[in-house]
Protein backbone atom coordinates (compact mmCIF):
# COMPACT_ATOMS: atom_id res chain seq x y z
CA UNK A 1 0.00 0.00 0.00
CA UNK A 2 1.25 3.31 -0.79
CA UNK A 3 1.35 6.58 1.05
CA UNK A 4 1.80 9.72 -0.03
CA UNK A 5 4.39 11.91 1.29
CA UNK A 6 3.70 14.64 3.88
CA UNK A 7 1.91 17.56 2.61
CA UNK A 8 4.01 20.45 1.16
CA UNK A 9 1.67 23.54 1.99
CA UNK A 10 1.79 27.00 -0.04
CA UNK A 11 2.80 29.12 3.23
CA UNK A 12 2.72 27.56 6.23
CA UNK A 13 3.69 29.24 9.98
CA UNK A 14 7.08 28.93 10.54
CA UNK A 15 8.49 29.25 14.23
CA UNK A 16 11.40 30.83 15.46
CA UNK A 17 11.28 29.49 18.91
CA UNK A 18 10.61 32.34 21.20
CA UNK A 19 7.12 32.47 20.88
CA UNK A 20 6.81 30.03 23.53
CA UNK A 21 8.86 31.45 25.73
CA UNK A 22 6.66 35.37 25.65
CA UNK A 23 2.70 32.45 25.46
CA UNK A 24 4.29 31.06 28.84
CA UNK A 25 4.89 34.42 30.58
CA UNK A 26 0.97 35.16 29.08
CA UNK A 27 0.25 31.95 30.85
CA UNK A 28 2.22 32.47 34.04
CA UNK A 29 1.22 36.00 34.74
CA UNK A 30 -2.39 34.76 34.07
CA UNK A 31 -2.22 37.95 31.43
CA UNK A 32 -4.66 35.83 29.17
CA UNK A 33 -6.98 38.24 28.69
CA UNK A 34 -7.70 40.46 25.45
CA UNK A 35 -5.26 43.00 26.62
CA UNK A 36 -2.16 42.79 28.35
CA UNK A 37 1.24 43.37 28.63
CA UNK A 38 2.58 41.31 25.05
CA UNK A 39 0.33 43.59 22.89
CA UNK A 40 1.22 46.38 24.11
CA UNK A 41 5.00 45.47 23.30
CA UNK A 42 3.84 43.86 20.34
CA UNK A 43 2.34 47.13 19.38
CA UNK A 44 5.74 49.21 20.20
CA UNK A 45 8.06 46.48 19.16
CA UNK A 46 5.90 46.42 15.28
CA UNK A 47 6.08 50.37 15.55
CA UNK A 48 9.86 50.70 16.02
CA UNK A 49 10.52 47.82 13.59
CA UNK A 50 8.44 49.94 10.28
CA UNK A 51 9.32 53.53 12.17
CA UNK A 52 5.39 54.14 12.63
CA UNK A 53 4.32 56.79 15.57
CA UNK A 54 2.37 54.21 16.60
CA UNK A 55 0.65 50.95 16.28
CA UNK A 56 -2.64 49.28 16.89
CA UNK A 57 -2.89 45.35 17.49
CA UNK A 58 -5.61 43.94 16.18
CA UNK A 59 -7.58 40.89 15.11
CA UNK A 60 -7.38 40.90 11.64
CA UNK A 61 -6.33 42.97 8.60
CA UNK A 62 -9.58 43.23 7.49
CA UNK A 63 -10.30 44.84 10.80
CA UNK A 64 -7.70 47.11 10.25
CA UNK A 65 -8.77 48.32 7.30
CA UNK A 66 -12.52 48.39 8.29
CA UNK A 67 -11.34 50.86 11.31
CA UNK A 68 -9.10 52.96 8.82
CA UNK A 69 -11.89 53.36 6.32
CA UNK A 70 -14.00 54.33 9.22
CA UNK A 71 -11.41 57.20 10.19
CA UNK A 72 -11.60 58.31 6.79
CA UNK A 73 -14.56 59.29 7.30
CA UNK A 74 -16.21 57.09 4.85
CA UNK A 75 -20.27 56.25 5.08
CA UNK A 76 -22.87 54.44 3.48
CA UNK A 77 -23.23 55.87 -0.34
CA UNK A 78 -19.32 56.85 -0.39
CA UNK A 79 -17.30 55.28 -3.03
CA UNK A 80 -13.64 53.90 -2.03
CA UNK A 81 -11.42 53.18 -4.93
CA UNK A 82 -9.23 49.36 -4.40
CA UNK A 83 -7.44 47.13 -6.77
CA UNK A 84 -9.28 44.70 -8.56
CA UNK A 85 -6.16 41.80 -8.07
CA UNK A 86 -6.17 41.09 -4.70
CA UNK A 87 -7.71 38.95 -1.79
CA UNK A 88 -11.02 40.03 -1.21
CA UNK A 89 -10.69 41.08 2.76
CA UNK A 90 -9.42 44.17 0.87
CA UNK A 91 -12.25 45.26 -0.30
CA UNK A 92 -15.68 43.71 1.59
CA UNK A 93 -14.42 46.59 4.57
CA UNK A 94 -15.51 49.11 1.97
CA UNK A 95 -19.43 47.18 2.00
CA UNK A 96 -19.12 47.04 5.71
CA UNK A 97 -19.67 50.74 6.10
CA UNK A 98 -22.18 50.63 3.09
CA UNK A 99 -20.02 52.51 0.87
CA UNK A 100 -19.50 51.04 -2.71
CA UNK A 101 -15.96 49.89 -4.12
CA UNK A 102 -14.54 50.85 -7.48
CA UNK A 103 -12.07 48.70 -8.89
CA UNK A 104 -8.97 49.85 -10.51
CA UNK A 105 -6.47 47.48 -12.62
CA UNK A 106 -2.87 46.90 -11.85
CA UNK A 107 0.14 47.43 -13.61
CA UNK A 108 2.08 45.33 -15.84
CA UNK A 109 5.52 46.70 -14.06
CA UNK A 110 4.45 46.05 -10.80
CA UNK A 111 1.19 44.26 -10.59
CA UNK A 112 0.15 46.66 -7.99
CA UNK A 113 -2.43 49.22 -8.13
CA UNK A 114 -2.23 51.40 -11.95
CA UNK A 115 -0.77 55.02 -11.55
CA UNK A 116 -2.82 55.90 -15.14
CA UNK A 117 -5.59 54.12 -14.18
CA UNK A 118 -6.45 55.88 -10.83
CA UNK A 119 -5.54 59.31 -12.72
CA UNK A 120 -7.99 58.21 -15.06
CA UNK A 121 -11.02 56.68 -12.84
CA UNK A 122 -10.36 59.96 -10.34
CA UNK A 123 -10.70 62.70 -13.14
CA UNK A 124 -14.39 60.82 -14.10
CA UNK A 125 -15.02 60.90 -10.71
CA UNK A 126 -14.09 64.48 -10.02
CA UNK A 127 -16.27 65.21 -12.94
CA UNK A 128 -19.11 62.87 -11.70
CA UNK A 129 -18.91 64.87 -8.52
CA UNK A 130 -18.04 61.39 -6.63
CA UNK A 131 -14.40 61.55 -5.79
CA UNK A 132 -13.85 58.86 -3.44
CA UNK A 133 -13.44 58.91 0.36
CA UNK A 134 -10.04 56.93 -0.12
CA UNK A 135 -8.05 54.75 -2.05
CA UNK A 136 -6.70 51.17 -1.04
CA UNK A 137 -3.62 50.39 -2.17
CA UNK A 138 -2.15 46.80 -1.81
CA UNK A 139 1.28 45.70 -1.82
CA UNK A 140 0.64 42.22 -3.97
CA UNK A 141 2.65 38.94 -3.04
CA UNK A 142 5.37 41.04 -0.98
CA UNK A 143 6.14 44.17 -3.78
CA UNK A 144 5.13 47.39 -2.47
CA UNK A 145 2.61 49.55 -4.99
CA UNK A 146 4.31 52.68 -6.23
CA UNK A 147 3.06 55.41 -3.58
CA UNK A 148 4.93 57.96 -4.95
CA UNK A 149 2.85 57.58 -8.35
CA UNK A 150 -0.75 56.65 -6.18
CA UNK A 151 -0.26 59.86 -3.67
CA UNK A 152 0.77 62.49 -6.18
CA UNK A 153 -2.80 61.70 -8.27
CA UNK A 154 -4.81 61.40 -4.65
CA UNK A 155 -3.69 64.50 -3.55
CA UNK A 156 -4.88 66.55 -6.91
CA UNK A 157 -8.42 65.14 -5.84
CA UNK A 158 -7.69 65.60 -1.61
CA UNK A 159 -8.29 61.57 -1.13
CA UNK A 160 -6.96 59.85 1.83
CA UNK A 161 -4.20 56.85 0.82
CA UNK A 162 -4.57 53.60 3.05
CA UNK A 163 -1.46 51.28 2.42
CA UNK A 164 -2.82 47.66 2.73
CA UNK A 165 0.51 45.97 3.34
CA UNK A 166 -1.28 42.42 4.50
CA UNK A 167 1.42 40.78 2.30
CA UNK A 168 4.66 43.13 2.42
CA UNK A 169 5.25 43.14 5.99
CA UNK A 170 9.10 43.87 5.78
CA UNK A 171 9.46 44.75 1.94
CA UNK A 172 10.71 48.74 1.07
CA UNK A 173 9.78 51.75 -1.30
CA UNK A 174 12.70 54.49 -2.03
CA UNK A 175 13.86 52.90 1.67
CA UNK A 176 10.73 53.37 3.32
CA UNK A 177 9.29 50.37 5.47
CA UNK A 178 6.30 49.21 3.14
CA UNK A 179 3.03 50.00 5.13
CA UNK A 180 4.35 53.74 6.21
CA UNK A 181 3.83 55.52 3.04
CA UNK A 182 -0.21 56.68 3.52
CA UNK A 183 -2.27 58.07 5.72
CA UNK A 184 -3.42 54.74 7.33
CA UNK A 185 -1.22 51.07 7.02
CA UNK A 186 -2.70 47.54 7.43
CA UNK A 187 -0.62 44.35 8.31
CA UNK A 188 -1.78 41.12 8.35
CA UNK A 189 -0.79 37.84 10.67
CA UNK A 190 -3.02 35.75 9.23
CA UNK A 191 -1.68 31.60 9.02
CA UNK A 192 -0.19 32.37 5.53
CA UNK A 193 1.61 35.69 5.94
CA UNK A 194 5.54 35.83 6.56
CA UNK A 195 5.01 36.31 10.24
CA UNK A 196 1.66 34.81 12.09
CA UNK A 197 -0.06 35.05 15.38
CA UNK A 198 -2.36 32.59 14.59
CA UNK A 199 -4.25 35.71 13.08
CA UNK A 200 -4.38 39.22 13.76
CA UNK A 201 -3.43 42.34 12.23
CA UNK A 202 -1.82 46.09 12.61
CA UNK A 203 -2.78 49.34 11.85
CA UNK A 204 -0.07 52.15 12.04
CA UNK A 205 -0.19 55.58 11.28
CA UNK A 206 1.24 58.99 11.59
CA UNK A 207 -1.67 60.00 12.97
CA UNK A 208 -1.27 59.06 16.59
CA UNK A 209 -4.78 60.66 17.82
CA UNK A 210 -6.44 58.66 15.11
CA UNK A 211 -5.23 55.45 16.70
CA UNK A 212 -6.60 56.34 19.65
CA UNK A 213 -10.08 56.58 18.31
CA UNK A 214 -9.58 53.45 16.34
CA UNK A 215 -8.34 52.01 19.49
CA UNK A 216 -11.78 53.09 21.38
CA UNK A 217 -14.09 51.70 18.25
CA UNK A 218 -11.96 48.29 18.95
CA UNK A 219 -12.50 48.08 22.29
CA UNK A 220 -16.58 48.02 21.69
CA UNK A 221 -16.33 52.11 21.83
CA UNK A 222 -16.73 51.83 26.00
CA UNK A 223 -16.91 55.17 27.10
CA UNK A 224 -14.13 55.95 30.16
CA UNK A 225 -16.63 55.61 33.21
CA UNK A 226 -16.89 53.32 36.02
CA UNK A 227 -20.29 51.48 34.42
CA UNK A 228 -20.61 50.89 30.87
CA UNK A 229 -20.99 53.28 28.96
CA UNK A 230 -21.75 53.15 25.08
CA UNK A 231 -22.17 56.00 22.85
CA UNK A 232 -20.97 55.33 19.11
CA UNK A 233 -20.68 52.12 17.58
CA UNK A 234 -17.48 49.71 18.03
CA UNK A 235 -16.45 46.82 17.63
CA UNK A 236 -14.45 43.57 19.10
CA UNK A 237 -11.66 43.81 17.17
CA UNK A 238 -8.44 43.59 20.03
CA UNK A 239 -5.54 41.32 19.32
CA UNK A 240 -5.50 38.63 22.54
CA UNK A 241 -2.12 39.26 24.79
CA UNK A 242 -1.38 35.56 23.80
CA UNK A 243 -1.88 35.96 20.21
CA UNK A 244 0.57 39.19 20.67
CA UNK A 245 3.10 37.35 22.51
CA UNK A 246 3.04 34.75 19.66
CA UNK A 247 3.92 38.06 17.11
CA UNK A 248 6.97 39.21 19.30
CA UNK A 249 8.22 36.07 18.99
CA UNK A 250 7.64 36.04 15.20
CA UNK A 251 8.75 39.40 14.56
CA UNK A 252 12.52 38.68 16.14
CA UNK A 253 13.04 36.55 12.97
CA UNK A 254 10.98 38.49 10.53
CA UNK A 255 14.41 39.64 8.65
CA UNK A 256 15.52 35.38 8.81
CA UNK A 257 12.14 34.96 7.10
CA UNK A 258 12.68 37.49 4.40
CA UNK A 259 15.94 36.10 3.59
CA UNK A 260 14.47 32.50 3.45
CA UNK A 261 11.64 33.22 0.97
CA UNK A 262 13.66 35.45 -1.72
CA UNK A 263 16.13 32.15 -1.47
CA UNK A 264 13.07 30.20 -2.48
CA UNK A 265 12.25 32.35 -4.98
CA UNK A 266 16.37 32.40 -6.39
CA UNK A 267 16.15 28.82 -6.14
CA UNK A 268 12.81 28.32 -8.21
CA UNK A 269 14.02 31.35 -10.73
CA UNK A 270 17.29 29.74 -11.35
CA UNK A 271 15.81 26.57 -12.59
CA UNK A 272 12.65 27.67 -14.03
CA UNK A 273 13.97 31.09 -16.23
CA UNK A 274 15.28 29.08 -18.90
CA UNK A 275 11.70 27.03 -20.39
CA UNK A 276 10.43 29.08 -22.59
CA UNK A 277 7.34 31.48 -21.86
CA UNK A 278 7.97 31.32 -18.54
CA UNK A 279 7.87 34.69 -16.62
CA UNK A 280 8.70 35.06 -12.88
CA UNK A 281 6.67 38.64 -11.05
CA UNK A 282 9.05 41.66 -11.92
CA UNK A 283 10.73 43.34 -8.71
CA UNK A 284 10.25 46.85 -8.91
CA UNK A 285 13.09 49.00 -9.04
CA UNK A 286 12.10 51.09 -6.33
CA UNK A 287 11.94 48.89 -3.53
CA UNK A 288 12.72 45.48 -2.10
CA UNK A 289 9.87 42.92 -2.34
CA UNK A 290 9.90 40.02 0.52
CA UNK A 291 8.84 37.63 -2.02
CA UNK A 292 6.02 36.25 0.24
CA UNK A 293 4.76 34.31 -2.35
CA UNK A 294 6.72 32.84 -6.05
CA UNK A 295 4.47 33.67 -8.57
CA UNK A 296 4.77 32.80 -12.64
CA UNK A 297 3.07 33.34 -15.32
CA UNK A 298 2.94 31.20 -18.94
CA UNK A 299 2.67 32.72 -22.14
CA UNK A 300 -0.78 32.14 -23.87
CA UNK A 301 0.94 30.41 -26.61
CA UNK A 302 1.99 27.64 -24.68
CA UNK A 303 -0.07 24.38 -24.52
CA UNK A 304 0.71 24.13 -20.69
CA UNK A 305 -1.49 26.10 -18.87
CA UNK A 306 -1.31 26.87 -14.83
CA UNK A 307 -4.30 24.41 -14.16
CA UNK A 308 -2.08 21.74 -15.21
CA UNK A 309 1.28 22.26 -13.23
CA UNK A 310 -1.40 22.95 -10.27
CA UNK A 311 -2.96 19.64 -10.81
CA UNK A 312 0.66 17.54 -11.10
CA UNK A 313 1.45 19.29 -7.83
CA UNK A 314 -1.72 18.35 -6.32
CA UNK A 315 -1.07 14.89 -7.30
CA UNK A 316 1.80 14.68 -5.23
CA UNK A 317 0.41 16.57 -2.45
CA UNK A 318 1.36 19.60 -3.11
CA UNK A 319 -0.77 22.72 -2.71
CA UNK A 320 -0.09 25.42 -5.62
CA UNK A 321 -2.69 28.21 -6.26
CA UNK A 322 -4.12 30.48 -9.10
CA UNK A 323 -3.52 34.03 -8.62
CA UNK A 324 -5.76 36.21 -6.56
CA UNK A 325 -9.09 36.05 -8.92
CA UNK A 326 -9.68 39.64 -9.84
CA UNK A 327 -12.47 41.26 -7.61
CA UNK A 328 -14.69 42.76 -10.35
CA UNK A 329 -14.96 38.87 -11.82
CA UNK A 330 -16.67 37.69 -8.05
CA UNK A 331 -20.33 37.25 -7.83
CA UNK A 332 -20.02 39.70 -4.66
CA UNK A 333 -19.42 42.71 -6.94
CA UNK A 334 -20.94 42.21 -9.66
CA UNK A 335 -21.97 45.22 -11.71
CA UNK A 336 -19.22 47.51 -9.81
CA UNK A 337 -16.84 49.44 -11.76
CA UNK A 338 -14.38 48.71 -13.35
CA UNK A 339 -11.29 50.87 -14.71
CA UNK A 340 -8.48 48.75 -16.67
CA UNK A 341 -4.50 49.55 -16.88
CA UNK A 342 -5.32 50.65 -20.96
CA UNK A 343 -7.77 50.30 -23.46
CA UNK A 344 -5.93 47.46 -24.98
CA UNK A 345 -4.82 46.37 -21.25
CA UNK A 346 -6.77 44.36 -19.11
CA UNK A 347 -3.85 43.20 -16.74
CA UNK A 348 -5.65 41.47 -14.00
CA UNK A 349 -7.92 39.12 -16.30
CA UNK A 350 -4.80 38.34 -18.07
CA UNK A 351 -2.72 37.39 -15.16
CA UNK A 352 -5.66 35.66 -13.26
CA UNK A 353 -5.83 33.50 -16.56
CA UNK A 354 -1.62 33.25 -16.88
CA UNK A 355 -0.43 33.18 -13.14
CA UNK A 356 0.22 30.85 -10.53
CA UNK A 357 1.63 30.59 -7.13
CA UNK A 358 4.37 27.79 -5.99
CA UNK A 359 5.11 26.81 -2.07
CA UNK A 360 7.22 29.62 -0.87
CA UNK A 361 7.35 28.91 2.97
CA UNK A 362 10.62 29.87 4.98
CA UNK A 363 10.49 26.81 6.08
CA UNK A 364 10.56 24.57 2.66
CA UNK A 365 13.31 21.84 2.89
CA UNK A 366 15.94 22.05 -0.12
CA UNK A 367 14.58 18.28 -0.98
CA UNK A 368 11.32 19.10 -1.31
CA UNK A 369 11.86 22.30 -3.41
CA UNK A 370 13.91 20.39 -5.63
CA UNK A 371 10.70 17.58 -6.03
CA UNK A 372 8.50 20.81 -6.54
CA UNK A 373 10.98 21.86 -9.76
CA UNK A 374 11.12 18.24 -11.16
CA UNK A 375 7.42 18.55 -11.25
CA UNK A 376 6.82 21.59 -12.77
CA UNK A 377 9.70 20.93 -15.05
CA UNK A 378 8.46 17.26 -15.79
CA UNK A 379 5.21 19.21 -17.47
CA UNK A 380 6.52 21.88 -18.98
CA UNK A 381 8.73 19.48 -20.90
CA UNK A 382 5.66 17.54 -21.79
CA UNK A 383 4.42 20.44 -23.13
Amino acid sequence: MSTQPPRIYLSPPHLGGQERQFVEEAFQSNWIAPCGPNQEAFEAEMAAYVGAPGALALSSGTAAIHLALRLCGVEPGDTVFCPSLTFIGSATPIQFLGADPVFIDSDPATWNLSPQALERALKEAGQQGRVPKAVIAVNLYGQNADMDAIQKACDKYRVLVIEDAAESLGATYRGKASGTLGKFGIYSFNGNKIITTSGGGMLVSKDTAALDKARYWATQARDPVLHYEHSELGYNYRMSNVLAAIGRGQLKVLDERIAQRRAVFDRYRTALESFEGIEFMPEAGFGTSTRWLTVLTLDRGLSVKPHDIIAALDRENIEARPVWKPLHLQPLFKGCTYHTHADDCNFSENVFERGFCLPSGSNLAPADQDRIIDIVQSVLKRG
